[in-house]
C-alpha cells in the first residue's frame, strides 16, 4: 500500500491568491514557511523550508480570508505538475494539495488563547478539476 500524506505547520508568506478553474471551482494558492533550528559545530542555526499550497473549493474560499503571517497546520498530498510559461521553458513544480487545515494563529487577532479552527475538504475537488500540465 502506498501513501501520499504530508503534514506541515508554518506561517503564510503572503495573503493567498484566488483564481477560478473553467468549471468555476475556486483555487487559492499560497506559500507556507516552516523554520527549524539545529546546532552545527556548536553554533545555533536556522533553516526555512518553503511549501507551495493549493486549496480547492470551499477550502479556497476560507483560505482567501487569511492574511500574511497566519499560522497554519495543513494536511494534504504532494503533487507534481509541469507547465510551460510564456518564455517557452518547460517547468516542473511540487505543490501540496491541501485536504484539511487548522488555523493555529491569526495575525489580526491579539488573543493568544483562541482555539484552533479546523476545516476539512468533505467532498474535495473532483479529479478532473485538478490542474494538469
Amino acid at each position: 500500500m502506498q501513501k501520499n500524506r504530508i503534514e506541515v505547520s508554518g506561517w503564510l508568506a503572503a495573503k493567498p491568491t484566488v483564481r477560478y478553474l473553467p468549471s468555476g471551482t475556486p483555487v487559492a494558492s499560497a506559500r507556507l514557511g516552516e523554520t527549524y533550528s539545529y546546532t552545527s559545530q556548536g553554533k545555533a542555526e536556522q533553516h526555512t523550508n518553503w511549501h507551495s499550497l493549493s486549496f480547492y473549493g470551499d477550502l479556497a474560499s476560507v483560505a482567501a480570508t487569511f492574511d500574511k503571517g497566519a499560522h497554519l497546520f495543513v494536511e494534504g498530498s504532494m503533487e507534481q505538475r509541469q507547465f510551460t510559461p510564456a518564455d517557452g521553458t518547460k517547468r516542473t513544480i511540487w505543490e501540496l494539495i491541501v485536504h484539511s487545515f487548522h488555523l493555529i494563529g491569526d495575525p489580526r487577532s491579539k488573543a493568544a488563547t483562541r482555539p484552533p479552527e479546523t476545516v476539512n475538504a468533505s467532498d474535495g475537488p473532483a479529479q478532473d478539476d485538478w490542474p494538469v500540465g
